[in-house]
């Protein structure tokens, strides 16, 4: 298993993977047409390639013979929220549906944590569907504690999510 930086050249591959772990895990509780939406808008090349080449932005592929899933981060400007200026975001930690179960979720983790410690960051903090019991459990499990909320569009659909933070 290793963890590795993903550059431009990986953009198809990082689309693929974010499209499918996404329909994996909320296909069964939206409406196709909200997952087109958000689909259609979170994960067009432009956008990505866009977010790929932000330098206060990172994404990382978990490999393991094939990718496995992977984590995008976010510090300084690039964060989606300004709940932690001096924090480092996990915006995105996804695992494919065949390789779960396997403790990658927590490898993810904890490698997010050793680059926020790089950066001389306070925290580590994300956001979770307030319905994902399984994620909460998990964050929980992992130190992360609510801090808050914020609404989250699925396409017409408006939903909550709850942000957490864990001190480093």
């Amino acid at each position: 298993m290793e963890i590795i930086q993903c550059t431009p050249v990986d953009l198809a591959t990082l689309r693929a993977i974010s499209i499918e772990t996404y329909q994996d895990t909320f296909a069964p509780f939206n409406t196709e047409a909200n997952m087109r939406a958000y689909l259609d808008a979170a994960y067009q090349p432009e956008k990505l390639a866009k977010e790929l080449n932000n330098p206060q932005s990172a994404f990382f592929f978990l490999n393991e013979e094939a990718v496995a899933g992977y984590l995008k981060l976010n510090w300084g400007t690039a964060q989606t929220e300004t709940i932690a200026p001096e924090g480092l975001e996990i915006e995105r930690i996804y695992i494919r549906s065949e390789y779960k179960r396997r403790g990658y979720g927590q490898q993810l983790l904890t490698y997010a944590e050793e680059v926020a410690r790089s950066k001389q960051k306070t925290s580590l903090w994300l956001g979770v569907w307030e319905h994902n019991e399984n994620a909460l459990a998990f964050y929980h499990k992992m130190g992360f504690q609510r801090v808050g909320s914020h609404s989250f569009f699925m396409g017409d659909d408006e939903q909550t999510d709850y942000l957490m933070e864990k001190p480093l």
